[in-house]
C-alpha cells in the first residue's frame, strides 16, 4: 500500500502544523475505516483546522484481515497556545515583532515580566533579544 500526503507549509501562517498518523484493523473495509477515523478524531484538538486527510485500506493475503491507515494534516492557531509552550523560535518571532513595533529599542521591554510569562530565565530573554538584534544587523 502506498499512502501520500503533500503538505505546503506556509511560514507566514501563525499556527502549529501537525501531521497525525494512525491505523486500525477490522473484519471488513468499513469496520477498519470507521475505527481509524474514530481514533484520529479523538486526537484532533477542537480548535484545529484540518488541511488535508487520506485514508487507505489493505487486506493481508494470508489472514484476510483488513487494515486502514489514516493520515491527517491540521493546524492549531498559535494564539490559543499558552506562551509557556512556545518554542525558542516562536518566542523570538513574537519578541522580534514587538521590538520592530518599537523601533528595536529593547529598553521598552520588561525582562522580568517576559521571563515570567514565557516560563524561562531572564538570561534566555536577554539572549533572545541579542540574537534578534544580531539578525537585524545582518539582514
Amino acid at each position: 500500500m502506498n499512502l501520500m500526503v503533500v503538505v505546503n507549509v506556509s511560514p507566514d501562517l501563525p499556527a502549529k502544523k501537525v501531521i497525525l498518523v494512525d491505523y486500525s484493523s477490522g473484519r471488513g473495509k468499513e469496520d477498519a475505516i470507521s475505527e481509524v477515523l474514530r481514533k484520529i478524531n479523538t486526537k484532533i484538538p477542537e480548535d484545529a483546522t484540518v488541511v488535508d486527510f487520506e485514508v487507505k485500506t489493505y487486506t493481508t493475503p494470508v489472514t484476510r484481515r483488513t487494515y486502514a491507515v489514516g493520515i491527517v494534516v491540521y493546524n492549531i492557531p498559535m494564539g490559543k497556545k499558552p506562551l509557556r509552550e512556545f518554542t525558542v523560535q516562536e518566542r523570538r518571532q513574537l519578541l522580534a515583532g514587538v521590538l520592530k513595533a518599537f523601533e528595536y529599542n529593547p529598553k521598552i521591554l520588561n525582562i522580568s515580566e517576559l521571563a515570567r510569562v514565557f516560563g524561562v530565565s531572564r538570561d534566555s530573554i536577554y539572549y533572545d533579544i541579542e540574537q534578534i538584534l544580531k539578525e537585524r544587523r545582518r539582514g
